[in-house]
Formats: structure tokens, C-alpha cells, sequence
């Protein structure tokens, strides 16, 4: 395996990765990484029949997989570990399959992959650059590290606190896997529009928490509304509130003043319309959840 070939390859397609994310706005389809070239030639960057991809001109897995469940069980779903790093399922039972000996090569050589997560049907969140830190054998599964620290860790796993690298990885993988993935899923579920104004840059657009992060609100999508960034800071100051019927509210003070056209039209403007909801009903906002909100809301109005 040519090491520097290797790294080139995979710092251009990274980089290419990148750019496609800034047009999609975070997610991608397969024919959104279909079309990397490299020396002329016309790369996928990502699997289309099994879990994990090795391109010919490659000697180790480039790319893995992890496709959506629709609520049940995927077939190679990535899980953590007591040590709070993720891990991943061989391609099947033989360890000298030929999928597995790819990523078995991107591990011992030390060489990034990217991660597509599964969010919806045909739709995937790219995690990258991740790396391959060790495999357990007994378990039919690979060891992976979101950044250096946590490959670190992993290293000198024996002299370390386990609870300390259990914390670190957990907020790790909050930020680089369950924060985007929540963002995503719930943009997609409200037809990557503003909930509150139908604003449709993707670029714009966040996934509101209804329950705050801060207060373990799960990144789940009937915890979430998909909102424009003015939107999204008005909510989370308590400047707009949602009752549970649904209907948008602006504080009092709010109503009262006057400013601009921003203000005049953004804020003041949604007062007393009904935000829209998502196309299927399970992805509806919790009602439990947003009459626990709005109760936080009137605190302050």
C-alpha cells in the first residue's frame, strides 16, 4: 500500500466532501458523492451494496455505512461502548472477509474514513475524519475515534480512568454524530423549512431543542423544530413561545416596541399564526414537551 498515495487521495476527497456538504447543507445522497474525481478518474466516496467501500485505486476502506432503520433495528447500527467510543459491526461473521480486511488496513496504516449515518431513506450524515482505533474480535467489531484524544485514549486505555474517557467520548460523539444528525432530521422532517416563517435556506436553518440541551432534552425529532436562525435565538430567549395548540406567541414587551422592518416583520409578524408541522404526524413536536416549554414561556411574558 503506498501510504502517501493513500493520504493524498483521502485529503483531496475530504476536502471535496466539504464543499459538496456546503450545497447540500449538511446531508447528502448517494449521487451527491458519486462524482469525486482523482487523476482523471470518477470516484463514489461512499458504499452502495455492502457497509463498507475500498475503491480499486485503494488499498484500504475509504468509506462505512450505517443505513436508516425507520425505527427498527439496522443491520450494522453503530453503537458506544462502556468507554464511551463508538463501534462498529463487521460485514458480516468471517474476519478475512474482504470488507473487513479493508477496514482492518485503514486501521493498522492509521488512515481516515468518512462515516455516512443514516437519517432517512437514501439520506446520510457524513462524519468525518474518523479512524479505526482497535477491533474486538469476540464482539465481530471495530474500535472507532472521532479525534486524536479519544484515539489517545484508546491507546493507553490501561492507565486511564475509564470514567474520564467514558465523559470526554460521550460529549465528543454528542457533538460530532448526535447534534448534527438531530439537525438534520429534523430539518428533514419539516421539509427544510422554517416552522415559523417557511424561510427555506438550509444554510439558515437550525434544529430548535424544545426541552434545551442543557436541560437533557433528547436529540429526537418530536423534541425538535426546524427554525431560522432569528427564530431559533427569539425561542430560545423566550422572546417567541409555542403553545401547544400550536399557535406562535410574542412577549408582550415585544409587541410593544418598535424598531425596523426586521423587527416589524420577523418577530411581530408571526404573533398569533400557527406554525407549521412536519408531513408525517410521529415527527409532530411532543405535546408534553411543548406545554412544558410554553409554562417557561409565560414565566417570562
Amino acid at each position: 500500500m503506498d501510504l502517501g498515495f493513500e493520504w493524498g487521495f483521502r485529503e483531496r476527497a475530504l476536502a471535496h466532501l466539504r464543499a459538496v456538504q456546503l450545497r447540500t447543507g449538511g446531508p447528502v445522497r448517494q449521487a451527491d458523492v458519486a462524482g469525486f474525481e482523482h487523476e482523471g478518474q470518477r470516484i463514489r466516496l461512499m458504499p452502495t451494496r455492502s457497509g463498507i467501500w475500498k475503491p480499486r485505486q485503494l488499498g484500504a476502506a475509504l468509506s462505512f455505512v450505517t443505513t436508516f432503520s425507520g425505527g427498527g433495528v439496522a443491520p450494522y447500527e453503530d453503537v458506544e461502548g462502556p468507554d464511551g467510543l463508538l463501534r462498529y459491526k463487521w460485514q458480516g461473521t468471517d474476519a478475512d472477509a474482504a470488507d473487513n480486511r479493508a477496514l482492518r488496513a485503514a486501521m493498522h496504516a492509521g488512515l481516515p474514513l468518512i462515516y455516512f449515518k443514516g437519517i432517512a431513506k437514501g439520506l446520510y450524515e457524513p462524519i468525518f475524519p474518523v479512524t479505526l482505533v482497535g477491533e474486538e474480535p469476540d464482539q465481530l467489531q471495530f474500535v472507532v475515534a472521532l479525534d486524536e484524544v479519544s484515539a489517545g485514549h484508546w491507546e493507553h486505555r490501561n492507565v486511564i480512568d475509564l470514567d474520564t474517557v467514558r465523559r470526554y467520548a460521550l460529549r465528543l460523539t454528542k457533538v460530532r454524530v448526535h447534534q448534527p444528525v438531530f439537525r438534520s432530521v429534523v430539518l428533514q422532517a419539516y421539509g427544510c423549512r422554517c416552522a415559523l416563517c417557511n424561510l427555506g435556506h438550509t444554510e439558515l436553518l437550525d434544529a430548535a431543542h424544545i426541552r434545551p440541551d442543557a436541560e437533557d432534552g433528547e436529540p429526537v425529532v418530536t423534541n425538535g423544530i426546524s427554525m431560522c436562525k432569528i427564530h431559533h435565538a427569539a425561542y430560545d430567549t423566550e422572546i417567541i413561545g409555542i403553545r401547544p395548540d400550536h399557535e406562535i406567541r410574542v412577549r408582550g414587551d415585544i409587541l410593544d416596541e418598535e424598531d425596523g422592518p426586521t423587527l416589524r416583520h420577523s418577530l411581530q409578524g408571526v404573533h398569533g399564526q400557527r406554525m407549521q408541522l412536519p408531513r408525517q404526524r410521529a415527527a409532530e413536536p411532543s405535546a408534553e414537551l411543548l406545554e412544558e416549554r410554553w409554562e417557561k414561556f409565560l414565566e417570562t411574558a
